[in-house]
Protein backbone atom coordinates (compact mmCIF):
# COMPACT_ATOMS: atom_id res chain seq x y z
CA UNK A 1 0.00 0.00 0.00
CA UNK A 2 2.56 2.51 0.90
CA UNK A 3 5.87 1.59 -0.91
CA UNK A 4 4.48 2.26 -4.57
CA UNK A 5 3.90 5.90 -3.28
CA UNK A 6 6.90 6.20 -1.63
CA UNK A 7 8.34 8.05 -4.07
CA UNK A 8 5.59 10.71 -4.41
CA UNK A 9 5.77 10.62 -0.61
CA UNK A 10 9.54 12.19 -0.92
CA UNK A 11 8.90 15.12 -3.43
CA UNK A 12 5.23 15.65 -2.64
CA UNK A 13 4.69 15.10 0.95
CA UNK A 14 8.31 16.28 2.14
CA UNK A 15 9.31 18.78 -0.76
CA UNK A 16 12.13 16.93 -1.41
CA UNK A 17 13.99 16.50 -5.24
CA UNK A 18 13.61 13.49 -7.40
CA UNK A 19 17.11 12.38 -6.21
CA UNK A 20 16.55 11.89 -2.74
CA UNK A 21 13.40 10.20 -3.89
CA UNK A 22 15.42 7.78 -5.92
CA UNK A 23 17.56 7.24 -2.97
CA UNK A 24 15.08 6.21 -1.26
CA UNK A 25 13.56 3.57 -2.93
CA UNK A 26 17.55 2.41 -3.67
CA UNK A 27 18.15 2.05 -0.46
CA UNK A 28 15.05 0.25 0.50
CA UNK A 29 16.35 -2.05 -2.51
CA UNK A 30 19.52 -2.43 -0.26
CA UNK A 31 17.17 -3.54 2.67
CA UNK A 32 15.27 -5.86 1.24
CA UNK A 33 18.44 -7.97 -0.56
CA UNK A 34 19.61 -8.24 3.08
CA UNK A 35 15.89 -8.91 4.60
CA UNK A 36 15.50 -11.47 1.87
CA UNK A 37 18.60 -13.62 2.98
CA UNK A 38 18.03 -13.22 6.58
CA UNK A 39 14.32 -14.65 6.16
CA UNK A 40 15.26 -17.34 4.19
CA UNK A 41 17.71 -18.19 6.94
CA UNK A 42 15.90 -17.56 10.08
CA UNK A 43 12.85 -19.70 8.23
CA UNK A 44 15.45 -22.54 8.14
CA UNK A 45 16.40 -21.89 12.02
CA UNK A 46 13.29 -20.68 13.86
CA UNK A 47 10.37 -21.42 11.43
CA UNK A 48 8.37 -19.67 9.00
CA UNK A 49 5.81 -19.33 11.08
CA UNK A 50 7.62 -16.83 13.34
CA UNK A 51 9.39 -15.46 10.43
CA UNK A 52 5.86 -14.21 9.49
CA UNK A 53 4.63 -12.80 12.27
CA UNK A 54 8.22 -11.45 13.68
CA UNK A 55 8.46 -9.42 10.39
CA UNK A 56 4.68 -8.37 10.45
CA UNK A 57 4.33 -7.30 13.38
CA UNK A 58 7.63 -5.16 13.31
CA UNK A 59 7.21 -3.81 10.10
CA UNK A 60 3.84 -2.45 11.40
CA UNK A 61 5.22 -0.83 13.87
CA UNK A 62 8.43 0.63 11.68
CA UNK A 63 5.99 2.35 9.29
CA UNK A 64 4.16 4.02 12.07
CA UNK A 65 7.71 5.51 12.93
CA UNK A 66 8.36 6.46 9.59
CA UNK A 67 5.35 8.49 8.93
CA UNK A 68 6.02 10.47 11.77
CA UNK A 69 9.97 10.97 11.01
CA UNK A 70 10.90 14.17 9.18
CA UNK A 71 14.36 13.90 9.27
CA UNK A 72 15.91 12.85 5.77
CA UNK A 73 19.08 11.34 6.95
CA UNK A 74 17.06 9.39 9.90
CA UNK A 75 14.72 8.12 6.69
CA UNK A 76 17.23 7.33 4.82
CA UNK A 77 18.42 4.69 8.00
CA UNK A 78 14.70 3.60 8.22
CA UNK A 79 14.33 3.04 5.18
CA UNK A 80 16.79 0.48 4.60
CA UNK A 81 15.39 -1.06 8.22
CA UNK A 82 11.73 -1.14 6.53
CA UNK A 83 12.91 -2.45 3.92
CA UNK A 84 14.88 -5.52 5.75
CA UNK A 85 11.61 -6.00 8.00
CA UNK A 86 8.98 -5.94 5.08
CA UNK A 87 10.76 -8.44 2.77
CA UNK A 88 12.22 -10.85 4.94
CA UNK A 89 8.59 -11.86 5.15
CA UNK A 90 8.42 -13.18 1.77
CA UNK A 91 10.78 -15.71 1.64
CA UNK A 92 9.09 -16.71 4.61
CA UNK A 93 5.96 -16.65 2.73
CA UNK A 94 7.39 -18.99 -0.24
CA UNK A 95 8.27 -21.47 2.83
CA UNK A 96 4.66 -21.55 4.10
CA UNK A 97 3.26 -22.31 0.70
CA UNK A 98 5.63 -25.48 0.02
CA UNK A 99 5.35 -26.84 3.51
CA UNK A 100 1.37 -26.66 4.01
CA UNK A 101 0.94 -27.99 0.06
CA UNK A 102 1.52 -31.05 -1.07
CA UNK A 103 3.21 -32.21 -4.11
CA UNK A 104 0.65 -32.64 -6.45
CA UNK A 105 -1.43 -29.31 -5.80
CA UNK A 106 2.35 -27.52 -5.21
CA UNK A 107 1.98 -25.45 -8.74
CA UNK A 108 -1.48 -24.59 -8.03
CA UNK A 109 -0.86 -23.51 -4.52
CA UNK A 110 1.84 -20.67 -5.37
CA UNK A 111 -0.69 -19.58 -8.34
CA UNK A 112 -3.33 -19.43 -5.45
CA UNK A 113 -0.55 -17.22 -3.52
CA UNK A 114 0.02 -15.42 -6.33
CA UNK A 115 -3.64 -14.55 -7.07
CA UNK A 116 -3.75 -13.45 -3.08
CA UNK A 117 -1.34 -10.74 -4.02
CA UNK A 118 -2.40 -9.82 -7.51
CA UNK A 119 -5.46 -8.90 -5.47
CA UNK A 120 -3.68 -7.35 -2.25
CA UNK A 121 -1.93 -5.19 -4.92
CA UNK A 122 -4.62 -4.06 -6.48
CA UNK A 123 -7.02 -3.09 -3.76
CA UNK A 124 -3.96 -1.98 -1.96
CA UNK A 125 -2.65 0.66 -4.32
CA UNK A 126 -6.36 1.88 -5.09
CA UNK A 127 -6.66 2.40 -1.52
CA UNK A 128 -3.34 3.68 -0.95
CA UNK A 129 -3.92 6.59 -3.65
CA UNK A 130 -7.03 7.48 -1.65
CA UNK A 131 -5.59 7.60 1.57
CA UNK A 132 -2.25 9.71 -0.02
CA UNK A 133 -5.09 12.00 -1.96
CA UNK A 134 -6.20 12.93 1.53
CA UNK A 135 -2.77 13.12 3.99
CA UNK A 136 0.45 10.70 3.48
CA UNK A 137 0.41 10.33 7.42
CA UNK A 138 -2.64 8.31 7.12
CA UNK A 139 -1.59 6.13 4.53
CA UNK A 140 1.44 5.18 6.80
CA UNK A 141 -0.99 4.81 10.12
CA UNK A 142 -3.56 2.71 7.91
CA UNK A 143 -0.35 0.12 6.42
CA UNK A 144 1.12 -0.45 9.81
CA UNK A 145 -2.33 -1.60 10.93
CA UNK A 146 -2.88 -3.48 8.26
CA UNK A 147 0.80 -5.62 8.65
CA UNK A 148 0.32 -5.83 12.80
CA UNK A 149 -3.16 -7.21 11.80
CA UNK A 150 -1.64 -9.69 9.30
CA UNK A 151 0.20 -10.61 12.16
CA UNK A 152 -2.44 -11.44 14.38
CA UNK A 153 -3.91 -13.61 11.27
CA UNK A 154 -1.33 -15.73 11.05
CA UNK A 155 -0.97 -15.96 14.86
CA UNK A 156 -4.78 -17.17 14.97
CA UNK A 157 -5.31 -18.95 11.59
CA UNK A 158 -2.42 -20.94 10.33
CA UNK A 159 -0.57 -24.05 12.36
CA UNK A 160 2.43 -24.49 13.26
CA UNK A 161 5.14 -26.53 12.38
CA UNK A 162 7.88 -28.24 13.83
CA UNK A 163 11.51 -27.28 12.47
CA UNK A 164 13.13 -29.57 11.35
CA UNK A 165 16.63 -30.28 13.69
CA UNK A 166 20.14 -31.37 11.81
CA UNK A 167 21.46 -34.33 13.73
CA UNK A 168 24.83 -34.64 14.36
CA UNK A 169 27.27 -36.59 12.39
CA UNK A 170 25.04 -37.69 9.77
CA UNK A 171 26.62 -37.07 6.17
CA UNK A 172 23.16 -37.88 4.89
CA UNK A 173 21.45 -35.23 6.99
CA UNK A 174 24.49 -32.65 6.10
CA UNK A 175 23.95 -33.43 2.18
CA UNK A 176 20.30 -32.79 2.42
CA UNK A 177 20.58 -29.25 4.23
CA UNK A 178 23.20 -28.14 0.99
CA UNK A 179 23.04 -24.89 0.18
CA UNK A 180 21.20 -23.19 -3.17
CA UNK A 181 24.25 -21.68 -4.22
CA UNK A 182 26.06 -24.92 -4.28
CA UNK A 183 23.29 -26.81 -6.33
CA UNK A 184 24.57 -25.70 -9.65
CA UNK A 185 20.93 -26.66 -11.43
CA UNK A 186 19.49 -23.77 -9.34
CA UNK A 187 22.22 -21.37 -9.60
CA UNK A 188 21.71 -21.80 -13.60
CA UNK A 189 17.76 -21.50 -13.00
CA UNK A 190 18.81 -18.66 -11.04
CA UNK A 191 20.45 -16.37 -13.39
CA UNK A 192 18.11 -17.28 -16.07
CA UNK A 193 14.97 -16.39 -13.89
CA UNK A 194 16.82 -13.04 -12.70
CA UNK A 195 17.64 -12.24 -16.27
CA UNK A 196 13.68 -12.52 -17.04
CA UNK A 197 12.52 -10.22 -14.11
CA UNK A 198 15.07 -7.78 -15.15
CA UNK A 199 12.99 -7.44 -17.90
CA UNK A 200 9.69 -8.30 -16.71
CA UNK A 201 9.54 -5.50 -13.96
CA UNK A 202 10.74 -2.65 -16.88
CA UNK A 203 7.29 -3.09 -17.95
CA UNK A 204 6.13 -1.21 -14.62
CA UNK A 205 8.95 0.70 -14.33
CA UNK A 206 10.05 2.22 -17.58
CA UNK A 207 7.24 1.59 -20.13
CA UNK A 208 4.55 3.93 -18.64
CA UNK A 209 7.26 6.63 -18.99
CA UNK A 210 8.15 5.44 -22.67
CA UNK A 211 3.67 5.46 -23.04
CA UNK A 212 3.35 8.93 -21.60
CA UNK A 213 6.99 10.81 -22.66
CA UNK A 214 7.60 9.35 -26.18
CA UNK A 215 3.92 7.81 -27.26
CA UNK A 216 1.96 10.65 -25.71
CA UNK A 217 -0.28 8.21 -24.35
CA UNK A 218 -2.90 10.05 -21.50
CA UNK A 219 -2.62 8.18 -17.64
CA UNK A 220 -6.04 6.80 -17.92
CA UNK A 221 -5.32 4.51 -20.75
CA UNK A 222 -1.95 3.76 -19.28
CA UNK A 223 -3.25 3.08 -15.89
CA UNK A 224 -6.32 0.79 -17.28
CA UNK A 225 -4.15 -1.26 -19.56
CA UNK A 226 -1.69 -1.67 -16.33
CA UNK A 227 -4.65 -2.75 -14.58
CA UNK A 228 -5.26 -5.39 -17.01
CA UNK A 229 -2.60 -7.16 -15.60
CA UNK A 230 -4.16 -7.79 -12.49
CA UNK A 231 -7.51 -8.60 -13.45
CA UNK A 232 -6.13 -11.05 -16.26
CA UNK A 233 -4.42 -12.92 -13.94
CA UNK A 234 -6.71 -13.22 -11.19
CA UNK A 235 -9.48 -14.49 -13.33
CA UNK A 236 -7.64 -17.12 -16.19
CA UNK A 237 -4.55 -17.98 -14.05
CA UNK A 238 -5.62 -20.65 -11.38
CA UNK A 239 -7.66 -22.55 -14.56
CA UNK A 240 -4.72 -22.13 -16.82
CA UNK A 241 -2.49 -23.92 -14.63
CA UNK A 242 -4.90 -26.53 -13.26
CA UNK A 243 -5.54 -27.11 -17.21
CA UNK A 244 -1.89 -26.99 -17.84
CA UNK A 245 0.04 -28.68 -15.37
CA UNK A 246 0.01 -32.60 -16.26
CA UNK A 247 0.41 -32.11 -19.90
CA UNK A 248 3.70 -30.98 -20.46
CA UNK A 249 7.42 -30.13 -18.61
CA UNK A 250 7.20 -27.33 -16.42
CA UNK A 251 9.88 -25.74 -17.83
CA UNK A 252 8.29 -26.24 -21.19
CA UNK A 253 5.57 -23.93 -20.18
CA UNK A 254 8.42 -21.77 -18.58
CA UNK A 255 9.89 -20.81 -21.62
CA UNK A 256 6.60 -20.15 -23.86
CA UNK A 257 6.05 -17.26 -21.43
CA UNK A 258 9.43 -16.01 -21.73
CA UNK A 259 9.08 -15.59 -25.28
CA UNK A 260 5.49 -14.22 -24.84
CA UNK A 261 7.57 -11.49 -22.87
CA UNK A 262 9.40 -11.26 -25.85
CA UNK A 263 6.48 -10.59 -28.27
CA UNK A 264 5.05 -7.91 -25.62
CA UNK A 265 8.24 -6.22 -25.90
CA UNK A 266 7.74 -6.30 -29.95
CA UNK A 267 4.57 -4.40 -29.90
CA UNK A 268 6.30 -1.86 -28.08
CA UNK A 269 7.85 -1.22 -31.78
CA UNK A 270 4.61 -0.04 -33.06
CA UNK A 271 4.01 2.72 -35.35
CA UNK A 272 2.78 5.74 -33.06
CA UNK A 273 -0.52 5.33 -35.17
CA UNK A 274 -1.07 2.15 -33.05
CA UNK A 275 -0.80 4.29 -30.04
CA UNK A 276 -3.94 3.44 -28.43
CA UNK A 277 -3.78 0.00 -28.68
CA UNK A 278 0.19 -0.57 -27.97
CA UNK A 279 -0.62 -0.93 -23.99
CA UNK A 280 -3.45 -3.08 -24.61
CA UNK A 281 -1.42 -5.61 -26.69
CA UNK A 282 2.07 -5.11 -24.57
CA UNK A 283 -0.03 -5.82 -21.30
CA UNK A 284 -1.75 -8.72 -22.98
CA UNK A 285 1.00 -10.89 -23.96
CA UNK A 286 3.75 -10.06 -20.98
CA UNK A 287 0.36 -11.07 -18.75
CA UNK A 288 0.32 -14.44 -20.82
CA UNK A 289 3.88 -15.05 -20.04
CA UNK A 290 3.62 -14.09 -16.27
CA UNK A 291 0.89 -16.59 -16.31
CA UNK A 292 2.75 -19.22 -18.15
CA UNK A 293 6.24 -18.39 -16.23
CA UNK A 294 6.06 -17.20 -12.41
CA UNK A 295 3.78 -20.48 -10.90
CA UNK A 296 5.36 -23.06 -12.64
CA UNK A 297 9.04 -21.13 -11.67
CA UNK A 298 7.93 -21.43 -8.26
CA UNK A 299 7.34 -24.62 -7.89
CA UNK A 300 10.20 -26.14 -9.87
CA UNK A 301 12.36 -24.23 -8.04
CA UNK A 302 11.19 -24.88 -4.69
CA UNK A 303 10.95 -28.79 -5.53
CA UNK A 304 14.66 -28.76 -5.40
CA UNK A 305 14.71 -28.14 -1.49
CA UNK A 306 13.60 -30.38 1.48
CA UNK A 307 12.41 -29.67 4.83
CA UNK A 308 15.57 -28.74 5.93
CA UNK A 309 16.75 -26.22 3.10
CA UNK A 310 13.61 -25.09 2.28
CA UNK A 311 13.77 -21.52 3.71
CA UNK A 312 17.50 -21.37 1.96
CA UNK A 313 15.80 -21.69 -1.23
CA UNK A 314 13.06 -19.32 -0.53
CA UNK A 315 15.78 -16.86 0.04
CA UNK A 316 17.76 -17.38 -2.96
CA UNK A 317 14.66 -17.09 -4.96
CA UNK A 318 13.29 -14.08 -3.98
CA UNK A 319 16.69 -12.67 -3.67
CA UNK A 320 16.47 -12.80 -7.67
CA UNK A 321 13.54 -10.89 -7.72
CA UNK A 322 15.68 -7.91 -5.64
CA UNK A 323 18.03 -7.93 -7.47
CA UNK A 324 16.26 -7.86 -10.50
CA UNK A 325 14.28 -4.57 -8.82
CA UNK A 326 17.09 -2.75 -8.51
CA UNK A 327 19.33 -3.38 -11.65
CA UNK A 328 16.36 -3.81 -14.05
CA UNK A 329 15.11 -0.16 -13.51
CA UNK A 330 18.18 1.69 -13.10
CA UNK A 331 20.19 -0.24 -15.79
CA UNK A 332 17.13 0.21 -18.23
CA UNK A 333 16.86 4.03 -17.79
CA UNK A 334 20.66 4.09 -18.11
CA UNK A 335 20.21 2.56 -21.65
CA UNK A 336 17.26 4.88 -22.29
CA UNK A 337 19.26 8.08 -21.56
CA UNK A 338 22.20 6.93 -23.94
CA UNK A 339 20.83 5.11 -26.63
CA UNK A 340 16.99 5.60 -26.59
CA UNK A 341 14.04 3.50 -25.86
CA UNK A 342 14.31 1.73 -29.10
CA UNK A 343 17.61 -0.29 -28.38
CA UNK A 344 15.89 -1.04 -24.95
CA UNK A 345 13.02 -2.68 -25.90
CA UNK A 346 15.11 -4.54 -29.22
CA UNK A 347 17.55 -5.82 -26.34
CA UNK A 348 14.40 -6.77 -23.96
CA UNK A 349 13.50 -8.84 -26.64
CA UNK A 350 16.83 -9.98 -27.41
CA UNK A 351 17.60 -11.28 -23.75
CA UNK A 352 13.55 -12.80 -23.31
CA UNK A 353 14.61 -15.00 -26.59
CA UNK A 354 17.57 -15.77 -25.33
CA UNK A 355 16.47 -17.32 -21.65
CA UNK A 356 13.14 -19.02 -23.34
CA UNK A 357 16.02 -20.71 -25.42
CA UNK A 358 17.98 -21.88 -22.72
CA UNK A 359 14.99 -22.75 -21.10
CA UNK A 360 13.51 -24.99 -23.83
CA UNK A 361 16.78 -26.47 -24.15
CA UNK A 362 17.38 -27.35 -20.29
CA UNK A 363 13.72 -29.04 -20.43
CA UNK A 364 15.12 -31.42 -23.38
CA UNK A 365 18.24 -32.28 -21.33
CA UNK A 366 16.46 -32.67 -18.33
CA UNK A 367 18.87 -30.52 -16.81
CA UNK A 368 16.97 -29.22 -14.07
Amino acid sequence: MAIPFMSMYITQGMHRSLEDAGLIVTLFGVGSVLGTTAGGYLSDKIGFRSVQIMAALASGLAFFVFGQITNFSVLCILIVLLGFIVEAFRPANLTAVASYATPDNLTRSYSLNRLAINIGWGVGSALGGFLASINYHLLFRVEGAVNIFVGILIIILLPARKVPVKEKDNSQNNESIQSPWKDRAAVRFLLLSTLWTICFVLLFRLVPVYWKEEKHIGESVIGIALGLNGVIIAVFEMILVKALEKRSAPLTYISAGIAATAIGYCFLLLPAAASFAMPLLVVLAITIGEMLAMPFMNSIFMKRSNEYNRGKYSAAYTLSWSVANIVGPMGGALIAQRFGYLYLWLLMVVVCLLCAYLFKVFAAREVI
